[in-house]
């Protein structure tokens, strides 16, 4: 019988992550305390299209960064075909929403560099969907549509950042002590997330501290919504898994069941 999978929101970082021994360890970890996934299926802040649109299988990775080391450009992520996940997930659409076939995307950083990690065998069928709307309650929706593909043993990710304040950092050290707005924020949503506050989560530009420096764009929040979409209860607080900061950013990430 396969296990039902839980569903998560982390922080991907930049590909410099991949050198971080500390956050690597604890992704790593948390992915070794999963039930083993039969494919994975990730929303990544880094591709808002509309209407939904998926990934191709086995199609070369998005190198969608730029002013890094040049290894990091030569990185590879190659994974088991998707296509029967991307014929599950286009069979629980309605009508209304039609979703896209892409022949040739692969998978962007913010769903490669975390896998990775967690998943470095590649041995996992990955697919990637696009974000397609940044309302939290649209965004919900979705994440509720997909919810019986944990039964199925997929496991849902939402790939994202809990703070990114990009421009208004001033330190890009991996330990560079995090500005107020971030520390702020972060510490609103973890009590937010610990008492299932998902009206007052859907609210930040009202309702958050740090803002609008948190999140100039909310690309990085939005995919929280999926995951919080996909639980079985969105009201019930998940598990806080990691926290911290990397650049100063919340790395915070989210287990829900």
């Amino acid at each position: 019988m396969t296990d039902r999978m839980p569903a998560l929101y982390l922080g991907h970082g930049a590909p410099p992550l991949l050198d971080d021994p500390v956050w690597s360890a604890q992704l790593a970890g948390w992915a070794r305390d999963l039930p083993r996934p039969r494919a994975i299926l990730i929303v990544s802040a880094h591709w808002e299209s509309a209407p939904v649109s998926l990934s191709a299988s086995r199609a070369p990775l998005v190198y969608d960064f730029g002013g890094f080391d040049r290894k990091y450009y030569e990185m590879t992520y190659e994974t088991p075909d998707a296509t029967w996940l991307a014929d599950r997930v286009t069979a629980m659409m309605p009508a209304s929403e039609p979703v896209h076939q892409h022949t040739e995307r692969g998978l962007d950083h913010g769903a490669w560099v975390p896998l990775r990690i967690m998943y470095p065998a590649g041995d996992v069928p990955v697919l990637q969907m696009s974000l397609p709307t940044h309302d939290p309650e649209r965004l919900l929706a979705l994440g509720a549509r997909l919810r019986g593909l944990r039964d199925e043993g997929v496991l849902i990710i939402g790939s994202g950042f809990l703070t990114h304040g990009l421009p208004f950092l001033t330190e890009f050290r991996i330990d560079a002590t995090p500005p107020g707005w971030s520390v702020d924020f972060d510490a609103w949503a973890a009590e937010a997330l610990a008492r299932g506050d998902v009206d007052a989560l859907a609210d930040i530009r009202h309702r958050a501290p740090g803002m609008p420096y948190a999140h100039p764009t909310v690309e990085h929040y939005s995919p929280l919504f999926v995951t919080l979409g996909a639980a079985t209860d969105p009201a019930a607080p998940g598990e806080q898994v990691i926290d911290g900061f990397w650049m100063g950013l919340s790395k915070r990430s989210l287990q829900v069941a």
